[in-house]
């Protein structure tokens, strides 16, 4: 037996899985990142393309496996509803990396980091409160904090970062399109509305489309002595950060609360500062241990409170509510 939210079929804890998996994947696109910009001269833009067109080449393929049978929304949507759906969630991820990325050029990647992710989760938890009636608790609460303070001394423990006016605008804004994107799939999910897989391959394709203009005017093909090391690592940030990352967070992401599933994705750059010491040669400082203890610290608080939601929603034979939540039609419990 398990608790599952029959909209999508997807049992809490293995939403929980997919997102921590998803999480940790993120972050190694960063270490790739770095590593295609030591090799040839790509731009940012043409990377965050060639990585949603690679991804959406691979969705495609698995999707016509022989065999495969990607999961289908519970609740039949007329062509139109799921066009708009897939498009806003397509510009969502849009503006989301590619803010992101003009943030860094900005203001640099520490407080490009600090202040996407930051204030990710915190627009998230107001997003949800007001537009899905989810709210966290006072643990919850704290679990965000203590992840936010964690990813501050992660990023900024270092020192030497400058901030611009500029950059941090760019940063808000690649935050409001992350926001957008969880609370949306989330919703949809609750209601039944989404596939993972339908919804990751469409945000893909026009997200693809976003950004192809943008990348002709940087330049798509790099200048390089090491083609085939480029072409090996453009496939690896394709197929694991973006292909199976992205299908892992919007499955996990339907089923699981919009503030929890974001202090999850603070996985990411804990990933990214263990691989940056394995494979980069940066140092170990007592920041980067204090910052990434805070907020795996967090994030397993917060898997450990939805865990026990499921469980509680479990023994009632309805799915529980979070506090102050107001249970919705169609997101109730299936006991398989």
């Amino acid at each position: 037996m398990s608790h599952k939210n029959i909209a999508s079929g997807l049992p809490i804890g293995r939403g929980l899985l997919c997102l921590i998996v998803a999480g940790a994947a993120w972050g190694t696109a960063g270490a790739a990142a770095s590593l295609v910009y030591r090799a040839g001269d790509m731009g940012p833009v043409a990377l965050s393309f060639w990585r949603c067109a690679g991804g959406l080449a691979l969705l495609l393929a698995a999707r016509a496996w022989p065999g495969s049978r990607p999961a289908r929304p519970t609740v039949r949507q007329p062509l139109g509803s799921r066009a708009v759906r897939i498009g806003l969630t397509g510009l969502g991820l849009a503006v989301f990396q590619t803010a992101y990325f003009a943030a860094v050029e900005a203001t640099g990647l520490a407080v490009a980091t600090v202040v996407t992710l930051g204030a990710g989760p915190v627009l998230i938890a107001l997003g949800a409160r007001l537009t899905l009636g989810e709210r966290l608790g006072f643990g919850g609460g704290l679990a965000v904090v203590g992840a936010l303070a964690g990813l501050g001394v992660l990023v900024l423990g270092g020192g030497g970062a400058t901030v611009r006016p500029g950059g941090v605008v760019l940063a808000l804004l690649s935050a409001a399109g992350y926001s957008a994107m969880t609370l949306l799939t989330r919703r949809w999910g609750r209601d039944g509305r989404t596939g993972g897989s339908a919804t990751t391959v469409g945000a893909f394709a026009v997200t693809t489309v976003c950004l192809l203009p943008f990348a002709l005017a940087e330049g798509l093909t790099p200048h390089t002595a090491h083609p085939v090391e480029v072409l090996a690592l453009l496939a690896y940030i394709a197929a694991v950060p973006t292909a199976l990352a992205y299908a892992l967070f919007f499955a996990g992401a339907a089923v699981v609360r919009s503030a929890t599933v974001s202090v999850i994705m603070l996985l990411e750059p804990v990933s990214a500062a263990v691989l940056a010491v394995a494979l980069l040669g940066e140092r170990l400082t007592l920041p980067t241990v204090a910052g990434t203890l805070l907020m795996l610290g967090s994030v397993g608080g917060l898997a450990v409170a939805e865990t026990r939601a499921a469980s509680a929603g479990r023994r009632t034979g309805a799915e529980t509510p979070t506090e102050g939540e107001t249970p919705t039609e169609g997101e109730t419990v299936a006991l398989v």
